[in-house]
């Protein structure tokens, strides 16, 4: 039995050649098949090096086993969700390590109608069996079935149901594909757009698939990779920007003036957006940054419902209470009816129509960032993440107004509350912090809570 080391709280990820390679896919696939008794499987994969030959792995693993093998070729790992759902399938794979070094790869998997698979559901399960790498004989022959081009009619047909067509002006949006796999799905989308009399323009960057990633990766969420965005929507008179990570289902937002807008400021947007259309839906939020989004609930009458940081537990935490939206800082959104899954596409698409109705995507924010502002997500690459959450709470804990162990640590100071986490991704001790309309006790907040984990000074944020 070889114990694999690439199986994480919600996915696979890890180094190609360490932690995965096509032998390994291969076990994961017959085992995919074998835990979730499944005939019909959607296959996805994105744009690095490795994932041709890893994707081609897991097919076989599903074909030995007996599946059907719905490949949808170079598509996003929404794009698998959508199929998994649109086509009755039993589970949906998309190979891909989203935003993880060009030496990573992954696999993110579904079970039927798309839900999320974690250790209860199934990936324990499926870890257990490509362990031991002895399956079952399949009782019918698999084969693979080139279904790329009716899937992607299917995505796109559901993703532009999402916006009022008839609401739009004619903004000019600059969007940054990163190299990734984010730019041919783009051009299905704003073809269908064009069709049904959308005055939508587009000025496009980087939009070429090219696992080498020539710009660096696709990863918004790090400062560094916001610049070229940020220049192109200034230089174009852009009246936003987007930009995508690897498998586009992360979307980040710039302003007309090539600000970087923050994750939670979005998911405020986005909520109150889904209130005005269901009044006292619910809303779920991640434990990181919480007091805006829960003010903008509060006031529109909805209803906040918070989970575990993660896509696998926040799809859960959607079903279990029928939310209509929820939304995680890290630029995650999830929709009830797109599957109670995340996309990358549909929120473009909603902040388009709101910049449309309401005026410029900075006039809609400037409040909310001024009344509730935050530090962005800090990371720290420690030996001992755990020794350093502990040092954290002895030294801070006794002076919380109150604490919550939802997802790490989360102590409300009052004025300033921070939540630190482990990644469940990375080996990365996570930290934000956020204030009630006082930025400089953001940066206080910050300062102290780092002080306490980096302890005696040897370590340094990543």
């Amino acid at each position: 039995m070889r114990a694999l080391t690439c199986f994480k709280a919600y996915d696979v990820r890890g180094r190609m050649g360490v932690d995965l390679d096509e032998d390994i896919a291969y076990r994961i696939g017959r085992a995919f098949a074998g835990v979730l008794a499944a005939r019909t499987v959607v296959l996805a994969r994105d744009v690095r090096p490795s994932s041709n030959a890893l994707s081609d792995a897991v097919a076989r693993g599903l074909v030995a086993a007996g599946c059907r093998v719905l490949d949808l070729g170079l598509a996003g790992t929404e794009e698998m969700y959508c199929a998994t759902s649109v086509f009755g399938a039993d589970g949906g794979i998309c190979v891909t390590a989203s935003h993880n070094p060009v030496d990573y790869n992954g696999l993110k998997m579904v079970r039927a109608g798309s839900a999320p698979l974690d250790a209860e559901t199934g990936l324990l399960a499926i870890k257990a069996l490509a362990e031991t790498d002895v399956f079952a004989a399949p009782d019918a022959a698999g084969e693979v079935v080139e279904t790329a081009a009716e899937a992607r009619a299917a995505y796109v047909a559901r993703v532009t149901e999402f916006v009022d067509i008839d609401a739009l002006k004619p903004l000019k949006i600059l969007v940054n594909a990163g190299h990734g796999t984010a730019g041919p799905c783009f051009d299905a989308i704003a073809e269908a757009l064009d069709q049904r009399g959308s005055p939508l323009r587009f000025e496009r960057l980087f939009h070429e698939p090219d696992g080498s990633f020539p710009e660096g990766l696709p990863n918004p969420l790090l400062p560094e990779n916001r610049t070229a965005t940020a220049r192109a929507v200034t230089e174009t008179g852009a009246d936003f920007g987007v930009a995508w990570d690897g498998d586009f289902d992360r979307c980040f937002f710039f302003d007309q003036e090539g600000r970087f807008i923050e994750g939670e400021y979005i998911v405020g947007l986005l909520a109150q957006a889904f209130l005005e259309r269901e009044p006292g839906g619910t809303i779920i939020h991640d434990p990181r940054v919480i007091w805006n989004t829960c003010d903008v609930i509060a006031k529109a009458g909805g209803h906040a419902v918070q989970s575990r940081t993660g896509h696998a537990f926040i799809k859960q935490a959607m079903r279990d209470v029928d939310a209509v939206y929820g939304g995680e800082m890290s630029a995650h959104h999830y929709f009830r009816d797109f599957f109670h899954c995340d996309s990358g596409m549909i929120p473009w698409l909603l902040i388009a129509e709101l910049v449309s109705r309401h005026g410029p995507l900075a006039d809609l924010v400037a409040a909310r960032r001024a009344a509730f502002p935050s530090s962005g997500e800090i990371n720290f690459q420690i030996a001992n993440p755990r020794e350093a959450m502990g040092r954290v709470y002895d030294a801070l804990a006794a002076a919380a107004v109150s604490m919550d162990e939802t997802d790490g640590l989360s102590l409300d100071m009052g004025r300033w509350r921070f939540n630190l986490r482990c990644s469940n991704t990375e080996d990365l001790l996570r930290l934000n912090v956020e204030a009630q309309a006082d930025a400089a006790l953001v940066a206080e907040g910050v300062s102290r809570v780092t002080a306490i984990v980096l302890g005696d000074g040897s370590h340094s944020a990543a």
